[in-house]
């Protein structure tokens, strides 16, 4: 009999266990994989953003849309600078980028995975190859986990750290929704979040693969006629619509999802102002006044975009610059600074980087994560009803609840 049985090997699981061992607790880890935290392989391109830089736990708590106020105590045991010195006083070489996102020197998430691993097996968690399928209650007690293949494990102490429903080839397949709501837990439907859009409009196909640096996105909720997200950055036309960093971030926002309901406008060119876009685009075509109109713009547009804008200008490709009217620059210039697309949907929950929803908090005791139903039962990283904007901020979800839920704190 162990005194903790953790279900999942993610970077949550891998916390708890390692905390719960230090702490002199016996922990098995039931994986249902062979390999443990697959999914923190494929994290930032394979090189694993760990946390964000951040050095208040307000930034944290805004960076979670809707519930971040459930993890004040989650944060204030372990924040970003804990788990910076978490890893580092482990060997593993840490560095800051762009948005206080913290990656390892090596660009390798294997060695994220190597170092929560060895803390785990270090501190004396065993980890056990097997799927769980059920927590095993007797008189509403909690008693122990009965696994796929029929062996049961006792013990009173379960930290349910499955994860969510995004990468389902990585072993996150819902199987925590299903645990808890077996003990009486509510489940609030899941949903992807940090994840592409699809996109009406016709010409996403057509600009497949282009890539946009340093463009700005406003997203505004169509029903409210309000603006609801900003974002400057990076961001891809896909066959169905857009992908990249700032899309991703923009979905978080857009809930409830429905057809119609967002629009996105990109600035193509945010750095200059109307005005000054203007007068850039008289220049360049006071060096073209001979050529085309669909040839006059491969200075200022990358070449795959220029067919798209010149058919959404309304101005025939054939027309030569000088004969391009004020009105029609005007019109341009419109294009540029406020090309919109309306979000007909998100993407597939299976291609998102997390999940929202999850697990009801209102069932979960913040100062502790033990169910408010089961005592003995504790939550961890994505399996509730948590998610946060891209930079790292999830991760440290992962290692904040991992950190308390493994405390046992009752």
């Amino acid at each position: 009999m162990s005194d903790v049985i953790v279900i999942g090997a993610g970077p949550a699981g891998l916390m708890a266990a390692g905390t719960a061992a230090q702490n002199g607790y016996s922990v098995s880890l039931l994986e249902r994989n062979e390999r443990p935290a697959r999914k923190l392989m494929i994290t930032g391109k394979g090189r694993c953003n760990i946390t964000n830089n951040c050095k208040d736990i307000q930034s944290l708590v805004n960076a979670v849309p809707g519930n971040g106020k459930f993890l004040y105590s989650a944060f204030s045991s372990f924040m970003p600078e804990d788990t910076i010195e978490f890893f580092e006083s482990r060997g593993l070489k840490l560095k800051t980028e762009r948005g206080g996102r913290v990656f390892p020197e090596s660009d390798r998430a294997v060695e994220v995975v190597d170092s929560l691993h060895s803390f785990a097996l270090k501190a004396g968690a065993k980890i056990i190859r097997a799927r769980a399928r059920e927590i095993l209650l007797e008189s509403g007690k909690l008693v122990g986990v009965k696994t796929e293949d029929g062996e049961v494990y006792p013990s009173s102490n379960v930290i349910v750290a499955t994860g969510g429903m995004s990468y389902p080839s990585t072993g996150s397949s819902g199987d925590g929704y299903k645990l808890a709501g077996d003990c009486g837990h509510s489940i609030v439907k899941p949903e992807p979040s940090l994840v592409a859009l699809v996109a009406h409009e016709w010409f996403c196909p057509r600009l497949q693969g282009l890539s946009l640096r340093n463009v700005s996105i406003n997203v505004t909720d169509t029903e409210k006629k309000k603006v609801i997200y900003k974002d400057f950055g990076e961001m891809l036309f896909t066959h169905y619509g857009l992908s990249r960093p700032i899309i991703l971030s923009a979905s978080a926002h857009m809930r409830p999802m429905k057809s119609g309901k967002y629009k996105i406008s990109i600035d193509l060119k945010p750095a200059l102002s109307r005005e000054q876009l203007h007068a850039r685009i008289l220049r360049d075509f006071e060096s073209n006044l001979n050529k085309n109109f669909i040839n006059s713009l491969n200075l200022l547009l990358p070449k795959k975009l220029v067919p798209v804008i010149v058919k959404l200008s309304g101005v025939p490709m054939a027309t030569k610059v000088n004969s391009v009217t004020k009105e029609q620059r005007e019109r341009l210039v419109e294009l540029l600074k406020n090309l919109e697309l309306t979000v007909t949907g998100f993407r597939p929950i299976d291609e998102a980087i997390v999940t929202a929803g999850g697990i009801s908090l209102d069932e979960i005791d913040p100062q502790t994560l033990q169910s408010k139903l089961v005592g003995g039962l504790y939550f961890a990283g994505e399996v509730m009803d948590l998610d946060a904007y891209t930079g790292g901020y999830n991760l440290q979800i992962a290692f904040s609840t991992g950190r308390l839920a493994g405390r046992l704190k009752t």
